[in-house]
């Protein structure tokens, strides 16, 4: 490699390692995490074996053998060969002894019998209650609401409280309570009602906020090219406000026109109008709100592209279709609109692509209501991710609906290259060739 080609990298390194770090890491993780069960329930770094009444239960409903539940729910206490080894340990060989001779083999399933057994001792009495619970804890073979950090450690206590080894594999998968590898999130995603509904309000708000933002922005750009250049840059300036406020400030200012103690509600009570959210009352309602909010962000943004492209026109042409007698409107129509032909196609691809994974507008003005009648699907991974009402974070299933925005964007991307041709676009100008 030159010296050159070096220098050029060493250039380009920043953007690269910018890349790697916030675009290609977390399409990854989205990725991974999406064929995870990881969850609140499960956390992200592994599990325990935990075995309750309500896993029982619903292993029962699953088919599991009655007499394994019975052994699962009743294993208790057993006076066996490794708890009399224990006791002889702990306390002495006589007291194991003596224990043997009066309870060799007996099971029980509550800690009190357990106890009670031990104080028929007579010969080598436990005679402190403490001591008396340590060593019935020494016969403990229940699984139930027991921790096991290993596997094996968890098949061991199966095998001590008499289950079948049929049923260990049902009864260990229930028991885990850390993430697996699992595409539940998928089947789960694409069986929901409610996905088909977020999907329905990401359409709805894709194709009308597009919409807005390039007719718009379209409109600005034209309007403010006829007009004198510093009245043209005062407008400009005016309506580029939305892009650089806060989205926090322009969100606020919105709920305040819109509240029912705000400036619609206010006029229009001079008219007998009844106040009311204007933005929260009906879904018609909040829909129209955030094509706005969000439609003055992006067109602003199309506006200042579109004045650069229609600068970019040759002068000469305006003034040649002036002499010829074209009025405005078939200036437009017949010189400005086919040599923004490439700039609105551009910024319908941009915007689509942002328009598809954004939400922050419509959580701060909506947050999806009234009634998730505003939900998109970029909201609902967040949603169901990183802040769900029910208290679950599904990071799994929430990084499954991330994971269709990526393809969606991806697909999108190489639809829209081929569309503008992207190496013409970047070959060299013909006139150096």
């Amino acid at each position: 490699m030159t010296r050159m080609n070096w220098l050029g990298l060493g250039f380009l390194s920043p953007a690269l390692i910018m890349v790697v770090l916030f675009f290609l890491a977390p399409v990854v993780l989205t990725g991974i995490f999406a064929f995870t069960s990881m969850s609140t329930a499960t956390g992200i770094t592994g599990g325990e074996y935990v075995l309750t009444s309500s896993s029982v239960r619903a292993m029962r409903d699953a088919g599991l053998p009655k007499e394994t539940a019975d052994a699962l729910e009743n294993a208790g206490y057993v006076v066996d060969a490794k708890g009399l080894t224990a006791l002889a340990r702990e306390f002495d060989q006589p007291t194991a002894d003596e224990l043997t001779k009066l309870h060799d083999g007996a099971r029980f399933s509550e800690r009190r019998d357990m106890e009670s057994a031990l104080k028929d001792l007579r010969d080598n009495r436990i005679r402190k209650t403490r001591d008396r619970k340590a060593a019935a804890d020494l016969f403990k073979r229940s699984v139930l609401n027991e921790r096991f950090e290993t596997e094996a450690e968890f098949r061991a206590t199966l095998t001590e409280a008499g289950v079948p080894p049929a049923d260990y594999d049902l009864i260990t998968k229930q028991a885990y309570s850390g993430w697996v590898w699992t595409t539940d999130n998928i089947k789960l995603m694409f069986s929901l009602s409610s996905s088909w509904r977020y999907a329905g309000n990401t359409a709805i708000y894709v194709l009308f906020t597009l919409a807005f933002n390039v007719g718009f922005g379209l409109f600005l750009a034209i309007s403010t090219f006829y007009l004198p250049p510093a009245q043209a840059a005062g407008f400009r300036a005016i309506w580029f406000l939305p892009r650089i406020l806060p989205p926090v400030l322009y969100v606020l200012m919105w709920k305040w026109f819109t509240w029912d103690t705000g400036f619609i509600s206010t006029v229009l009570a001079n008219f007998g109008i009844s106040p009311r959210n204007w933005m929260l009352d009906t879904a018609t309602h909040a829909w129209v709100s955030l094509v706005l909010i969000n439609g003055f962000v992006g067109a602003s943004m199309g506006m200042i592209l579109f004045s650069s492209a229609i600068r970019a026109i040759p002068s000469s042409m305006l003034y040649a279709s002036e002499v010829d007698g074209a009025n405005r409107w078939q200036q437009v129509r017949y010189i400005i609109l086919p040599q923004l032909r490439w700039p609105i196609l551009f910024t319908t691809s941009y915007q689509t692509l942002s328009l598809l994974t954004s939400f922050e507008y419509i959580l701060l003005a909506t947050n999806g209501g009234p009634g998730r009648s505003t939900e998109v699907w970029a909201l609902a991974a967040y949603h169901t991710a990183l802040n769900n009402y029910g208290g679950n974070l599904q990071y799994g299933l929430g990084a499954a609906f991330a994971l269709v925005l990526v393809v969606i964007g991806i697909l999108a991307s190489l639809f829209y290259l081929r569309l503008f041709n992207f190496r013409t676009l970047v070959g060299k100008p013909l006139i150096e060739g």
